[in-house]
């Protein structure tokens, strides 16, 4: 990754090395529990990569789920996963958010903005999101739980500055939605 600060490139690292590329998780749906353990957790499956060939000193991501909100939410997962490790974070704190745009594209920059905001503004990070998108109405409502960052108990990740629309793609596919977004750190 050549140009890419040492952090970002010590993160990018780190979560690619699990399944070649794939970081799998799993989205409590039903109660509060510990860091992401898939053995504690129930529900779906849910996964993100970061992409070593966007932007130089930037960090690009892919995210999939089988709804466009799931696509949404794990796009949010690997957000915040690259800020801090989602192991360490707790779900003890729930955000909700509404959001509008004119576009997916828009919709999904304003949510993430909105996201990093809270995460500037309060020192939250987040691990858990259900995430339901209307697709006609172009509106998202998220409910969004973590906890504030302790610097004793969280590792440091990237600095996330901004979301960009560069090179963003949101498509439905056969298994569901894929999106691409690239965060400016």
């Amino acid at each position: 990754m050549k140009g890419v600060s040492p952090r970002v490139k010590r993160v990018s690292a780190r979560f690619n090395k699990a399944n070649k590329e794939t970081h799998t998780l799993f989205i409590s749906m039903s109660r509060r529990t510990k860091g992401l353990r898939p053995e504690k957790r129930r529900g779906e499956i849910s996964s993100f990569r970061y992409v070593e060939e966007g932007p130089e000193a930037d960090l690009t991501v892919e995210a999939w789920g089988g709804t466009l909100g799931e696509a949404f939410g794990n796009a949010a997962l690997a957000m915040f996963n690259a800020i801090t490790p989602m192991e360490g974070v707790e779900q003890r704190v729930s955000r909700n958010i509404e959001v509008k745009g004119d576009d997916l594209g828009a919709l999904l920059f304003d949510f993430l903005g909105e996201l990093l905001y809270i995460n500037d503004t309060e020192l939250l990070v987040f691990s858990g999101f259900d995430v339901d998108v209307d697709e006609k109405g172009i509106t998202l409502r998220a409910e969004c739980r973590g906890e504030p960052f302790e610097l004793g108990r969280h590792e440091q990740g990237a600095a996330i500055k901004a979301v960009t629309f560069y090179d963003m793609r949101i498509a439905r596919g056969e298994g569901g939605w894929k999106i691409r977004v690239v965060f400016d750190t």
